[in-house]
């Protein structure tokens, strides 16, 4: 199905980012869909009645949110296409699954796959064969070097910077400003130059 409109899950400040990369790609926005009752915004339940097939960008920050936003949109059978800011640099060779966001002035590069639902946010940077799995939120200005791999669920901080070769588990926190030069276990927090592990998620 070819894409002439777009609409927005989530009614906020992502949203309003995701809405600019929508309109820099040349696609209108056909509107927005959100569960609280915001003005001029469609319900889930009325817009699926009036809207039986749509393109649906995902308009929101929070990885589990967005994850369980994703799964409601895709079981019920629309499509999330992939967006990339006309200036982010996005090598041929690599992957990106649905539902994934490359914002303004973003990098990615050679033979690295970035999962579904995923966010490689302002400026940040992704080196060569990394491996980002689903609902990975990459924020602004961080950097990975090549060869790393980061699991599902999982926040790296604005301004962080991994090194080569570091694996980073699943539902882990990188603090803002963190300089990452060890593996990183799954369900952590780790913050700090060098990162250090400061707490667990249960």
């Amino acid at each position: 199905m070819a894409i002439d409109e777009i609409f927005i899950y989530g009614a906020s400040g992502h949203g309003k980012v995701v809405a600019d990369i929508i309109q820099s790609c040349g696609y209108k926005i056909g509107g927005w869909i959100d569960d609280r009752e915001i003005e001029n915004s469609y319900s889930w339940e009325i817009f699926c009645s009036t809207h039986p097939s749509a393109h649906i960008a995902l308009g929101i920050g929070d990885n589990t949110s967005r994850a369980k936003i994703y799964h409601k949109i895709s079981e019920a059978g629309y499509h999330l296409p992939v967006l990339i800011h006309p200036s982010a640099v996005v090598s041929a060779s690599a992957m990106l699954k649905e539902g994934t966001v490359i914002m303004p002035l973003a990098v990615v590069n050679a033979d690295t796959y970035i999962g579904y639902g995923c966010i490689v946010n302002s400026g940040s940077i992704v080196e060569h064969d990394c491996d980002i799995q689903d609902f990975v939120h990459i924020s602004p200005n961080a950097a990975l070097a090549g060869n790393v791999h980061i699991g599902h669920h999982t926040h790296i901080g604005i301004g962080s910077c991994i090194i080569q070769n570091i694996t980073i588990g699943s539902n882990t926190i990188i603090g803002a400003g963190s300089v990452v030069i060890r593996s990183i276990a799954s369900n952590a927090i780790a913050v700090g130059i060098p990162a250090s592990v400061k707490n667990t998620k249960s």
